[in-house]
Formats: C-alpha cells, structure tokens, sequence
C-alpha cells in the first residue's frame, strides 16, 4: 500500500470503528500513521474504562505501599517479573537513569513449555493488594488481544497475509509495565525517561493523566503527544523496523519532566510491550527491499538474543 501523498503533521486519532466497518480504510490510516510518525492514536477502542480505572487504581496502590514491601517482590531475573526500584533503568547511552520506578507482568506459560527456561512465573502483592492480580491480569489480556488486532492491520499494511503475525507472538515475552514516575521536587540531569526507543515489536500504552510523552520528529524537534482521554497511544518497536528495513520506523521519544506548577505530581501509565516468540527469526521481509532499500539487515536474529542484547543495553540485564 503506498503512502498517502500529503500526511498530516499532527498524529490524528483512528477510530477503532473502522476496524469492522472499513479494515481497508483503519489499515491505511494506522499504515500511514506509523510510516509518518512511528506512532499512532487508537480511539473508540472499546476497553471499558471502569475495567482500565480498575487496574490503574491497583497500581497506585502498590506503589503507595512502604519501600520494605515493595522490595519484597523484587526478584532475580532482571526486571522482567515483579517490581524495579527507582533509579534502576538507564535509557541507552545516557548517563544519568530515568525517574521511575515500575512493576512487570508477563506471559503465563503452561507446564513444561519450551520458552519457561528464560520467562518465568509472575509474582503477584496478593496478600497486600488481594484484587491486584485479577484486575491487572485483565488489562494484560486486553492489550494483548488489541494488539494482535493492531498487527492486522500492520500486516496488510505492508502486503503480508491479514493473520501473518498470530503465530508470532502467541507465546511472546510481552509484557505489561506499570509504570510510576514521582514528583519531581527541583532540576537536575535526571528526566522521566531518557530518550530511546522501545525494543519490541509494538507498544500500546494508555494516555497518561500527566503529559510528558514527546515524540522526535525528522527534523529534530520534539513534539507533545497528547491524546484525547481513553485514547491508545500505539508505537512501532525496533523489532518490527528490523523486520520491515525501517518502512515502518520505531521513533525516539521520550518522557520530560513536568512544568513547575505539576511537580508535585506523580505521573502513571502503562505501557504493554508486545514481543515476538523468543525463537522467532526476525529476518527482513522481502516485500520491503528493492534497489532503492537495500537490506538493512542480512543477518537475521532471533526474538530473544536481540531481546536480551538490548535488555543490557538499559541495565535491565
């Protein structure tokens, strides 16, 4: 599918409606969207807010609780389960780490899986937060069957089969950050989150009550997402700009601190970082190389060594 000729210079929402009532219309809009930006905004999704309230209020919750107990769930396995204390996570090449601190959630495997070698059980606050792990555990399935919806459209997008991408991420290492930034009481060298971009293969995070998010467009400048209340927020990962040789770009950006008037306000989201099986292949596809595009990328890489590349990259592994 080409690309429009003239592209907005604000990142419009898509209705989710189209999905079901013109897929060829959502597919080009949401194609065009992230072959601008590298983002897209996702209205009408249809989740139900008191369900996303739900699972936000737990989140708070936790971290209100006394860093004592919330130390207890920090495990050994290099953030991807349980909770990350402040000032751990380190944006790629920066010095100074981000001003947050968060809680993992990931894929429940079935007994003798092949991937439980390198994804472990999820831990949960049960006897602190005893509704924790059910309403958190919903938004986990309800991001992750959006964004299965979300990579249709991608597929079709870039020519493939609609369903191409089902059997490559049914058993991915996604996962679901609840994310806490603090106040911010005075200036120094520390933001948010230092610019990166994200690993995976797409990103679905619900607006934050705080702005911050900013997005780095070609010509340097970096411009404020601020999506309408509800609406998904939706980012291409490295992962799928591997896998398309950057036809579909995965943009830096980053979250900045608040104006002096809001610092003394904490700042939630939560962010689902949606993988590739650990063995898939990413090998780039042919439909996105010809003469002008060469391949970027002649050596393919599986999901989990770049995956675990890029995790010690962060300081996360």
């Amino acid at each position: 599918m080409s690309q429009a000729a003239a592209l907005p210079e604000t990142i419009e929402p898509v209705s989710y409606a189209l999905f079901d009532q013109d897929f060829e219309a959502f597919t080009r809009k949401l194609g065009d969207s992230f072959r601008r930006w590298g983002f897209a905004v996702i209205c009408d999704h249809g989740l139900p807010q008191e369900k996303v309230d739900a699972a936000i209020g737990e989140t708070k919750a936790f971290f209100a609780l006394p860093e004592e107990t919330k130390l207890k769930y920090k495990l050994p396995v290099a953030g991807q389960r349980g909770y990350t204390p402040f000032g751990v996570e380190t944006a790629k090449g920066h010095q100074h780490y981000d001003l947050k601190e968060f809680w993992h959630v990931g894929r429940d495997l079935p007994p003798g899986h092949r991937f439980r070698s390198h994804m472990p059980d999820n831990v949960w606050p049960d006897a602190e937060l005893p509704q924790f792990r059910q309403r958190v555990g919903w938004l986990y399935g309800a991001l992750d069957a959006m964004g299965l919806k979300v990579l249709e459209a991608i597929a079709t997008y870039v020519g493939l089969e609609r369903r191409f991408f089902e059997p490559t991420v049914d058993f991915g290492n996604s996962i679901l950050r609840l994310l806490h930034y603090p106040p911010v009481p005075k200036d120094g060298p520390h933001i948010r989150a230092g610019a990166h971009e994200d690993i995976n293969v797409i990103t679905l995070l619900l607006g934050a009550e705080e702005a911050g998010l900013e997005v780095k467009d070609h010509d340097g400048r970096w411009i404020p997402i601020n999506p309408p209340p509800g609406a998904l927020v939706i980012n291409i990962g490295d992962m799928l700009q591997r896998l398309t040789n950057h036809r579909l770009p995965s943009t830096t950006h980053r979250v900045v601190n608040p104006a002096p008037e809001r610092r003394g306000f904490p700042r939630y989201s939560t962010p689902f970082f949606l993988h590739f099986n650990s063995d898939y292949l990413i090998r780039t596809l042919p439909g996105c190389v010809d003469a002008a595009h060469p391949d970027r990328y002649p050596e393919p890489i599986t999901a989990d060594d770049y995956l675990q590349e890029r995790l010690r990259e962060i300081k996360l592994a």
